[in-house]
């Protein structure tokens, strides 16, 4: 699945192609996404000056005059900027029209989203109670304390909470929690304030990597020119099992938490 990384990656991609200019239409070759796209689309957004190109978590939120088309990856989605009459694919459900170009949503497990809101986007259902973003200014230890000092869930699983913070996916869990030496399996609310301050501060660095280093593909992922991610090359627990811990040699475990796969080093992380 595309976590935040690879989401802001798309953004960055698309965003030069996008902002400022004036959506033509849309052509829909299958609206059976996660929540069905609006029947009505095509005709909301031609015409449609495309203000901003912005992110909320896991969602693409492109602003214009009328509304906000909000996106969603999905497990498997991706958008690329394709010429105008670029011949669709099986898995190619969503254009949005340009003079020139298009805008081309992927999605072979059909898991995504493309949704269309009017009003201040901020209190779409889909994002109104989500918690701070990593990168920005309202996420640090101090938040991340407080907001955990009453989760007796293990840390892991409080920081993939989008209540606690937004956007800490799977894998740069496992990859914050290894930097900061903190075990995936620690009660949440064990967490000394210094303790968050340091898994706070790996969170944003490791964040920040993954985005410069545009994400990771492990499967479906693809940028918005088609290439993709680097960062699993860079992984230092995640799918690693039994491989020697880049730091000291210790095999690295794997463990099942929440129906999701943690990897961490028994020595690094006690």
């Amino acid at each position: 699945m595309p976590e935040l990384p690879e989401v802001e990656t798309t953004r960055r991609g698309v965003e030069p192609h996008l902002a400022g200019r004036t959506l033509r239409g849309a052509v829909v070759r299958n609206p059976s996404l996660r929540w069905p796209v609006p029947p009505d689309l095509a005709e909301r957004l031609a015409g449609e000056t495309v203000l901003a190109v912005r992110r909320r978590a896991k969602y693409l939120l492109l602003e214009c005059q009328s509304g906000t088309l909000l996106i969603h990856l999905g497990m498997s989605g991706s958008l690329r900027v394709m010429a105008s009459g670029a011949p669709a694919q099986k898995h190619d459900h969503v254009d949005l029209l340009l003079d020139g170009q298009l805008l081309r949503y992927r999605d072979p497990r059909r898991f995504g989203a493309m949704l269309w809101h009017v009003g201040p986007i901020e209190l779409h259902p889909l994002l109104k109670d989500l918690g701070p973003e990593p990168l920005s200014d309202a996420f640090d230890g101090a938040v991340l304390f407080k907001a955990i000092r009453r989760r007796s869930s293990a840390i892991k699983l409080a920081i993939m909470d989008n209540h606690v913070v937004v956007g800490v996916g799977n894998i740069y869990a496992n990859e914050s929690l290894f930097y900061a030496g903190i075990a995936p399996t620690r009660p949440a609310n064990s967490l000394k304030r210094a303790e968050c301050d340091l898994l706070a501060a790996e969170i944003r660095a490791v964040l920040r990597r993954a985005i410069d280093a545009g994400g990771s593909t492990l499967r479906d992922f693809v940028d918005s020119e088609g290439k993709p991610g680097y960062f699993q090359q860079n992984y230092m627990v995640y799918d690693r099992q039994e491989a020697p811990c880049r730091r000291c040699g210790t095999p690295i475990r794997h463990i099942r938490q929440g129906q999701r796969s943690s990897y961490y080093c028994p020595l690094c992380q006690p």
